[in-house]
């Protein structure tokens, strides 16, 4: 058995994760207990967090005194444990972190032979609890790595009698004991001549590789540069596909590609209502209720890349049937929504992609995937190495989830 104790931000991250430390004894300081309180009241994902720890911990409560400890279902238990009267050398009594980090102390002098960890987000705090000898851990139960992430494309060798199967049959059978997933693509290769190749995707079964749809000649205004962009294309277009996920640095493309098919879809072939493009509006540091001005003026400085973007699309089909960025945007062809307002509502029949996903936490993506109705598609663009949200990092931010969570649908 382990003493877990759990900083504020932890539970901010995941209110259901005082039951993800398995059969050892979980204990959280009343000063965390104190924070949660300051954040109960905001309209944010953190204050909607907040108000779930609170009445979590208000249903336990009825178990007896948590002061005490509490059984939870998982095997484990639960205390809420008070403020430690001294601290280590250099111990401030009006910093919060020092009280914690006190407090875990006396835990672990209390009961030397139970291992003791500290578990906090806090990169600078398990810095201290370091120094202070004390055993520190990040969350780790939805974290997930990017080394360790899908791809959603691989190479495969195959012979010259099968490739001229493929190209004959339009479809490849393949045996054997990997598990592929659907729509897992897949860059066939020739094993004699390497330089003959095709570009294909697994099926729903993920037993046959079929060829992929044909963008050679462009979509919107935009060609594929290399089969990546092939392979994007493809995923955008397929209206089988339902949730597409596209990660990649800047500059390679993924929201320009997202909304050129938004755009041929919805007006060239009117399939969906409208597109729908939303960013995180985190970067700012500010809640768009407090700046000036109207809905679309308060969201301009965030949303400027989509207008930049719009602006590319409008240009490269000077000349063309298609409309201009202002007509599309009059017409209610294309809008721009605030992430912020999305909860609550029913998203049926429209093109949404959702950019820099990186900064969305993983609930906050369930709670966009929930909201997506009958005959919606939604498209996730992000890049983990560039987060801006303080919560998040490269291995616990929304787009990482959701693209480990959706890889075998």
């Amino acid at each position: 058995m382990k003493n877990y104790i759990l900083d504020t931000n932890v539970l901010l991250h995941d209110p259901n994760s005082i039951l993800n430390f398995k059969e050892n004894h979980v204990l959280i300081p009343i000063e965390v207990i104190e924070e949660i309180d300051r954040f109960k009241r905001e309209s944010t994902e953190l204050g909607q967090n907040a108000r779930t720890v609170s009445r979590s911990l208000d249903a336990l409560r009825k178990q007896g005194r948590l002061s005490e400890g509490v059984a939870l279902s998982n095997g484990g238990r639960l205390q809420i444990i008070f403020s430690a009267q001294d601290g280590s050398p250099g111990y401030d009594s009006k910093s919060v972190d020092a009280r914690i980090v006190a407090q875990a102390q006396a835990v672990q002098k209390a009961g030397p032979k139970i291992p003791t960890v500290l578990v906090t987000k806090d990169i600078n705090l398990r810095i201290k609890a370091d120094a202070l000898g004390l055993a520190a851990e990040d969350y780790e139960t939805d974290r997930i790595y990017i080394t360790d992430l899908y791809t959603g494309m691989m190479d495969m060798m195959v012979s010259a009698e099968k490739m001229t199967a493929f190209r004959a049959n339009g479809e490849l059978e393949i045996t054997g004991d990997r598990k592929y997933f659907p729509n897992e693509y897949c860059t066939l290769i020739e094993e004699k001549n390497p330089k003959r190749t095709a570009l294909t995707k697994f099926d729903a079964s993920g037993t046959k590789l079929v060829p992929i749809i044909d963008c050679r000649e462009g979509v919107w205004g935009i060609k594929p540069r290399n089969r990546e962009q092939h392979f994007a294309f493809d995923a955008l277009l397929d209206d089988r596909v339902k949730l597409v996920t596209l990660m990649g640095k800047a500059g390679t493309g993924k929201t320009l590609m997202a909304m050129a098919a938004g755009l041929k879809r919805t007006v060239l072939d009117r399939e969906f209502r409208r597109v729908v493009v939303a960013r995180p509006t985190i970067s700012m540091g500010k809640e768009i209720g407090f700046l000036p001005g109207t809905m679309e003026e308060k969201l301009n400085p965030w949303m400027q890349p989509i207008h930049d973007a719009l602006e590319m699309l409008s240009d490269l089909n000077m000349g063309n049937e298609h409309r201009r960025a202002a007509d599309l945007m009059r017409s209610g062809s294309i809008v721009v929504e605030a992430l912020s307002y999305i909860r609550g509502r029913s998203i049926a029949q429209q093109f949404m992609v959702i950019d820099e996903a990186q900064n969305l936490t993983p609930l906050e993506v369930k709670t966009i995937v929930t909201r997506v109705g009958h005959g919606t598609k939604i498209v996730f663009t992000g890049d983990p190495y560039q987060i801006d949200n303080p919560y998040v990092d490269s291995a616990s931010n929304g787009f990482n989830y959701v693209v480990s969570k959706f890889r075998e649908q």
